[in-house]
């Protein structure tokens, strides 16, 4: 299956007040190169096995592939994760037809705020609100693997 999303970073938390639902997410990986990600995540009583692979040249599409999986094998398999696991919030905020997924993270991540949109095709319309920052698509220091290695209190202020 073929993933088509784009990111923006988030101005303030009006978002949340327009948010239909919260969930906690940890997740990690137990490979981060980027030729194939495979992730395991816990997401509230849920839990996923997904494989990624590379991103195109422009960072909206990539192959996907994901398993609901119990959630007492993510505990286990997220114990063999590379280091970094995510912490994080996502709230599923609806918007004209589409719902963002906006996911605040804590930890070594604390303070990032990432809106992401997924597409049917790269050139779709879509509404972009108020609280839409900076679009960040394709920019790898945003993906969730990237920030277990590089985390964002390590950034410099003019990144």
């Amino acid at each position: 299956m073929q993933e088509i999303e784009r990111k923006f970073l988030v101005k303030g938390e009006a978002f949340k007040a327009l948010a239909s639902a919260a969930l906690p997410i940890c997740q990690g990986y137990l490979s981060s190169v980027p030729e194939r990600t495979v992730r395991v995540r816990l997401r509230g009583k849920k839990a996923y096995l997904t494989v990624k692979g590379m991103a195109a040249g422009d960072g909206l599409s990539r192959f996907e592939w994901e398993k609901e999986i119990a959630p007492h094998e993510a505990e286990e398999l997220i114990r063999l994760c590379e280091p970094g696991v995510i912490q994080k919030s996502r709230y599923l905020v609806p918007v004209g037809k589409h719902t963002y997924e906006v996911d605040e993270f804590y930890g070594d991540n604390n303070g990032l705020i990432i809106a992401e949109i997924e597409l049917s095709s790269v050139d779709e319309d879509f509404v972009k609100p108020d609280w839409l920052g900076k679009e960040v698509t394709g920019d790898q220091r945003y993906y969730n693997s990237s920030l277990t290695k590089n985390p964002y209190k390590n950034w410099r202020a003019d990144e």
